[in-house]
């Protein structure tokens, strides 16, 4: 099996930052892409930033909302994704989840998306 592991969830003031981490573990050959989605009670599940691998571009996809704001990062060595969260509002608060799209167990062998347990980021004053 595979597993995210998520960690840097809390309570912060507007103009703060925090830093989401999320590492990979299990038996897997390779994650084609993995970032963070967000979802606030009462709203749909959003993406927030993805990063593909290094062999597959090291593409990024930024939801409008966060663009200049967050940042994500990635270690293909180490299975992490990082998110780096800048300048937060009240409006990022919500649930954080780590995703991994794109698993394979062996070069010919797809496994379904993984979802991190999710880690709540809250901004308030």
């Amino acid at each position: 099996q595979v597993q995210l592991a998520e960690s840097g969830g809390g309570s912060v003031q507007p103009g703060e930052s925090l830093r989401l981490s999320c590492a990979a573990s299990g038996h897997f050959y390779t994650i084609y892409k993995m970032g963070w989605y967000r979802q606030a009670p009462g709203k749909q599940r959003e993406l927030v930033a993805t990063m593909t691998s290094e062999t597959g571009g090291r593409k990024t996809n930024y939801a409008d909302s966060v663009k200049g704001r967050f940042t994500i990062s990635r270690d293909d060595t180490k299975n992490t994704v990082n998110l780096q969260m800048n300048n937060l509002k009240p409006e990022d608060t919500a649930v954080y989840f780590c995703n991994a799209d794109g698993v394979f167990a062996s070069p010919t062998q797809a496994l379904p998306k993984i979802w991190g347990q999710g880690t709540q980021v809250t901004v308030s004053s």
